[in-house]
């Protein structure tokens, strides 16, 4: 056997020693990938539920935080309660507020709100959980459970956002066309007046006038009232200039006294359209209110002094069981009682 022949024994082995190494190397590059993933598979998907605070807002679906929602039902104080309260609720309990197409339409024509519409078609698929509020706020309101919540009822009571007072005169700052036109107005009385002081004036009756008696066993404001809240004013500030509006004009002209020319008479009366009334007086210095939401909420933005009818029901009342004036008024605004004499059968 010649020298190359005697190597051959020993190639075979080593050939087949680098096969078994270079597999088991294969095999092992196998595995170790499979222990880390890759950057593909590290990245959250786009829709994760990951909450922390490096994740983008858009990264969760808005339907991980709920669909809350409130009803949309009566006038514009009211509509404004329903919304101010739906934006307070629903950040206290951490989910997204939308409002209806409804309320949209009636607030969005005079303030700059900010809160999403839902869509008529999205209302009607939602599972909504009904949820009624009374007219102030509970405990129970800041653990309130479900993500498709709709709330209901007539709320209107700073007890529910008043912690968050700045955002809701944000939410309830006017356009700049709706302040143009309301300060133009204003201008227009000041006449010769140097040192003017606007108070808005509002009287609630129409429907009140019949209502509060026959059901609710209380009054609305009569002419005494009003001449002891316009006396404040007179009293206490050199040129005052009432402007008044009311659902009751003919009324007004009959018992407010405008003999010193101090009081106009400007709104139009219209209850289906009342922005321009309440525009009007809100870019007043002061309020003078009656009875009802548009008044409260009038109160509410404008910030000066506050004069509200105060104890307008008998003890007995069942209006009492739904309304707490306590929470109704704020304190710092000033209260005159209500002449309950044709309740007790007086005149």
């Amino acid at each position: 056997m010649t020298a190359l022949d005697s190597r051959v024994p020993f190639r075979l082995p080593l050939q087949l020693s680098l096969y078994l190494l270079a597999i088991m190397t294969f095999s092992f590059l196998i595995h170790l990938c499979s222990w880390f993933p890759t950057a593909s598979e590290r990245l959250p998907f786009p829709n994760a539920t990951d909450k922390s605070p490096t994740t983008p807002p858009t990264t969760t679906p808005t339907t991980e935080r709920g669909m809350w929602t409130v009803n949309s039902i009566g006038r514009l104080g009211n509509q404004m309660g329903e919304y101010a309260t739906l934006y307070a609720l629903a950040k206290m309990n951490g989910r997204q507020a939308y409002i209806l197409p409804q309320m949209h339409q009636q607030l969005a024509q005079l303030f700059r709100i900010t809160l999403p519409v839902v869509s008529s078609d999205v209302v009607r698929r939602v599972p909504w959980r009904n949820y009624g509020l009374h007219d102030w706020m509970s405990e129970a309101y800041r653990h309130i459970k479900g993500k498709y919540v709709r709330l209901t009822g007539y709320p209107c009571s700073w007890t529910f956002y008043h912690h968050l007072r700045q955002e809701i005169l944000q939410e309830f700052s006017f356009h700049d066309h709706v302040k143009e036109e309301a300060n133009r107005y204003l201008a227009g009385l000041r006449g010769q007046r140097r040192n003017v002081t606007y108070v808005g004036v509002h009287v609630r009756r129409g429907d009140y006038v019949r209502v509060m008696p026959q059901i609710w066993k209380g009054v609305v404001a009569d002419k005494a009232y009003l001449e002891k809240a316009m006396g404040y004013f007179r009293a206490k500030y050199q040129e005052p200039v009432f402007v008044v509006t009311s659902n009751g004009m003919d009324w007004c002209r009959k018992n407010i006294n405008a003999s010193q020319g101090d009081v106009y008479f400007s709104g139009d009366g219209k209850e289906s359209s009342p922005g321009r009334d309440f525009a009007l007086l809100a870019h007043c210095n002061h309020t003078i209110m009656t009875i009802g939401t548009f008044g409260i909420w009038l109160g509410y933005l404008v910030g000066g002094e506050t004069i509200y009818l105060a104890n307008y029901t008998l003890p007995d009342s069942p209006f009492l069981r739904v309304f707490k004036p306590e929470a109704a008024f704020l304190p710092e605004w000033i209260g005159i009682n209500a002449d309950l004499s044709p309740l007790l059968g007086g005149t």
